[in-house]
């Protein structure tokens, strides 16, 4: 069992819920403060001044007054109305996070629900009943509010959701999984609709698989050094500690425990007539540890919002207070952080597999890595494959954080465009690790043509793991399912298993 204990979930604990690690379930220590909460909201309803979003409109309409009568009826027309969602549907691993964020910032004993709200959402996914969430419309601010409310409708019998790989009207669903609908309280429905927890599980998602592109990327490019017969030089421990920079150290040291004992670096240590390598060989510490630097920076982030609440209006001492924490701002930043780093990884991995194919800058061998170039053309189309995803990435990170446009009649008139920031981390991951692919066949063909001198240990392991999968190139064959098998190794973690490389993302 997963227990969360709101204001303290971490990023071990977030990357072991998109997994799918196991039931999730809210710490019992945060029910008296939800509860109270709940009672504050309870009496405003009852009373007299009007509250946003307890006895009000919502948005552009937040000034109409409605009866006590119809507060249910209001929560219950808040969902189905903001179900407006496009697109295809989230992966069941991020609705699954989702649903757990919300549990974290409802435990906040912020938001004024009842504990049967909290139950409820306990129950979807015990119980593995998944919300059908489409990716499109959200512009991050107000909260997710269409994602999420595509979530809420499930909990009320509406909408829709995936049980035992079959989808269901949400009804249905509820029915088959033994649960009963949820009948909203009074501001229940705006406290499940506002949020980042969408926009927030989607950066998350894409944090995750560009670590693990990260940590592969480390070893393909110590096989691409190897395989080129590049210097270990520029890793020394005295360089890196000038600059003093904690993840370009980390990358350094990294790259020289998985090049310890090479027997291909040890020939060329005297006599080599070349100079320095280029630099995407001799600057990959400083490249790879920015992005590991940058990558640990918006994991802080997004720890901290994951732990947040982040509807509005919200409970505090007692008071019913208007505010802005839906503003998805710090997510939007956060997903562009990662976009940076996604793309950069890529770019430097691609001009590695380009000095890998090209005769004249791979240290003697043979054009585009075949035996017999001219009548095979070898690696030279899969190399033409990376570099069309590296180009793709490159566009995909320009920023959505400055991108803004007004919603709602201009009652919320600066947005922060963080769902999609956060979405298409995932499409980039996917060109991440299909470079990193492309990059792991080259580099272990251009090893195996340095025999009878052998790699270190460390890399020996990944190049046999590679050839229980992947066959070594001769003859010219299709490549896309060499690309796609290699690809599943660098996404599933395989490579840097294999590797010995235990690189946590540890944030503080």
């Amino acid at each position: 069992m997963i227990r969360l204990r709101p204001g303290e979930v971490d990023l071990a604990t977030l990357r072991d819920i998109h997994a799918g690690s196991g039931p999730v379930e809210l710490d019992r220590g945060a029910r008296p403060g939800i509860e109270a909460a709940a009672r504050v909201v309870a009496e405003a309803a009852a009373g007299d001044a009007a509250i946003y979003g307890v006895n009000t409109g919502f948005g552009k309409l937040a000034s109409t007054r409605i009866a006590p009568a119809d507060t249910a009826t209001l929560q219950r027309n808040l969902v189905l109305s903001h179900c407006s969602g496009t697109g295809e549907a989230a992966d069941p691993a991020l609705v699954r996070l989702m649903m757990a964020l919300k549990l974290v910032s409802l435990g906040r004993g912020a938001s004024g629900v009842r504990w049967a709200v909290i139950e409820a959402i306990e129950a979807l996914l015990a119980r593995g009943v998944v919300p059908v969430i489409p990716l499109q419309g959200s512009v991050g601010a107000s909260g997710d509010l269409a994602p999420l409310a595509h979530m809420a409708a499930v909990l009320i019998g509406a909408g829709e959701a995936e049980l035992g790989g079959r989808r269901l009207p949400g009804d249905r669903a509820l029915a088959a999984a033994g649960l009963a609908p949820l009948e909203l309280g009074p501001k229940e429905g705006l406290a499940l609709l506002n949020g980042t927890q969408f926009s927030t599980a989607a950066a998350l998602a894409g944090l995750f698989a560009a670590w693990d592109n990260l940590a592969a990327s480390i070893v393909t490019g110590a096989l691409s050094t190897d395989a080129i017969m590049g210097s270990t030089q520029p890793l020394r421990p005295e360089i890196h500690a000038l600059r003093g920079q904690p993840g370009q150290i980390a990358v350094a040291a990294a790259a020289r425990a998985l090049m310890a004992g090479s027997a291909i670096r040890e020939s060329h240590r005297e006599g080599d007539s070349r100079v320095q390598d280029p630099y995407c060989i001799r600057c990959q510490p400083q490249v790879a540890g920015a992005c590991l630097d940058l990558l640990r920076h918006a994991g802080r982030n997004l720890q901290i919002e994951a732990n947040a609440a982040t509807d509005n209006p919200l409970v505090a001492d007692g008071h019913i207070l208007s505010g802005g924490n839906f503003h998805a701002e710090p997510v939007a930043f956060a997903a562009d952080q990662i976009a940076l780093a996604i793309a950069e990884i890529g770019a430097i991995a691609q001009r590695r597999v380009a000095l890998m194919v090209d005769p004249t800058l791979s240290f003697d061998l043979p054009p585009f890595l075949t035996a017999d170039p001219g009548l095979n053309s070898g690696f030279m189309i899969a190399e033409v494959t990376s570099a069309a995803l590296m180009s793709e990435n490159r566009h995909l990170a320009n920023p959505c954080s400055t991108d803004s446009t007004p919603t709602s009649a201009n009652q919320e008139d600066h947005v922060s465009m963080a769902a999609h920031g956060a979405c298409r981390l995932a499409r980039m991951n996917r060109n991440l690790s299909g470079i990193l692919a492309v990059e792991l066949l080259v580099a272990c063909q251009g090893i195996e043509f340095r025999a009878p001198l052998a790699t270190s240990p460390a890399l020996q392991r990944v190049v046999a793991l590679l050839r229980e999968h992947v066959p070594a190139l001769g003859a010219d064959r299709p490549l896309s399912p060499d690309i796609a098998a290699a690809r599943a190794l660098i996404a599933d973690g395989s490579v840097a298993r294999h590797a010995g490389l235990d690189l946590p993302l540890e944030v503080s």
